[in-house]
């Protein structure tokens, strides 16, 4: 596996942080997950690693965390900047202690300027990075796409891909560095090209909702079917548009004005008369960009997935993502068991070099936690 040697403690956070580390675990790096003691346990992307349950607030605990560092390649953190600092925990005293360490910090908006403390959540992210006010419509507030556009790409996507830029660098160097990844930052990246199309007209131009890509074309949106089910339409270009037509029989249809309310009805009463499994075998292999919308299960059974194993069986009995984009050589794995909060505690500071003894000590003190009963000491 590609990163099969690369250690990586990961404090435990929201979705984003935890992503990351799931992504780096899929293409091979060991993840400690760093629990808080206490905490309920609602991660859904911990496969594969191993848990330590610490109290933080304790000074033995963040003891705990620096010695996890000086043997590890990289630290995700994912708090308020300054939360690492008064934890003892900052950059500076980590790569004094390991000058190799790649020391990640994922927040909403990075670590400096006059926004760096705010609290917040994808939306909030989305809404400062300039991209919530594209996805709105004339009689419709701005709306996210769920938390998967800043909390995922902008956030843990882009993090990770950060990570191993910095590993790869350091290759080079012998030494590592900080990474500022905010994800206000890295969902306006991940848009660059709403920012940089601007001046093509006619795709943009018009208040958003009413352009090519945002649901102003009769001809890129979804339409219901006569099951109360959804077919996808992206009949961009002239000849998947024609093809589009032909097959939804409308041959005369005219592709332009995009806005045309007469042939947004006649596209919507087509639609409307037959089954989405229908229309799904009317479009199937052919060039008019129309597919089904399917739910998760679906798309998890569809016969492209089952050709690719695009999904593998999770621990809840439902199948999950396997990782992406393949490798020929170095393949990543996905699924795998999650761990409960502290199941590896003792194991992991054994491995840190902490004797038996200091370990009982930490978790009478309060310092640390061991949630399972099989213990090695």
């Amino acid at each position: 596996m590609a990163l099969k040697g690369v250690r990586v403690v990961e404090l435990a956070g929201l979705a984003p942080a935890p992503f990351c580390g799931m992504v780096l675990r899929d293409f091979g790096a060991s993840i400690i997950r760093v629990d808080k003691m206490g905490q309920p346990e609602m991660d859904r992307l911990a496969r594969g690693k191993r848990s330590v349950s610490v109290n933080l607030k304790h000074k033995e605990g963040a003891q705990v965390v620096r010695r996890l560092c000086r043997g590890a390649d990289v630290l995700l953190e994912p708090f308020r900047p300054g939360v690492m600092e008064r934890l003892g925990l900052g950059p500076t005293p980590l790569t004094a202690d390991n000058p190799g360490l790649v020391y990640a910090r994922l927040s909403g908006y990075g670590q400096t300027g006059p926004a760096a403390g705010w609290a917040g959540h994808d939306i909030n992210y989305l809404a400062m990075s300039g991209v919530l006010s594209s996805l709105a419509g004339p009689d419709r507030a701005p709306q996210p796409p769920v938390n998967i556009l800043a909390d995922f790409a902008g956030g843990g996507l882009t993090c990770a891909m950060g990570i191993m830029a910095a590993l790869l660098e350091r290759t080079r160097s012998g030494r590592g560095q900080v990474i500022d990844c905010s994800m206000t930052e890295g969902a306006a990246y991940v848009s660059s090209w709403l920012f940089k199309s601007r001046d093509l007209l006619p795709i943009w131009g018009e208040e958003p909702g009413c352009n090519w890509l945002d649901g102003g074309a009769f001809w890129y949106g979804c339409h219901r079917t006569a099951d109360d089910r959804h077919m996808a339409v992206g009949a961009l270009e002239p000849q998947f548009f024609a093809r589009f037509a032909d097959l939804l029989g409308l041959p005369d249809l005219e592709q332009f004005p995009i806005d045309s309310a007469e042939s947004r009805r006649l596209v919507a009463a087509a639609f409307a008369s037959r089954s989405q499994a229908e229309w799904t075998a009317v479009f199937a292999g052919q060039d008019a960009c129309v597919t089904p919308v399917l739910t998760a299960d679906e798309a998890a059974a569809s016969a492209q997935a089952a050709a690719r194993a695009s999904f593998v069986p999770g621990p809840r009995g439902g199948a999950e993502p396997a990782p992406a984009p393949r490798m020929s050589r170095t393949p990543a794995v996905g699924g795998g068991d999650e761990p409960r909060r502290g199941q590896h505690t003792t194991e992991l500071l054994l491995e840190a070099g902490y004797a038996a003894e200091e370990v009982r000590r930490l978790i009478e003190d309060g310092a640390v936690e061991q949630c399972e009963s099989r213990s090695r000491l």
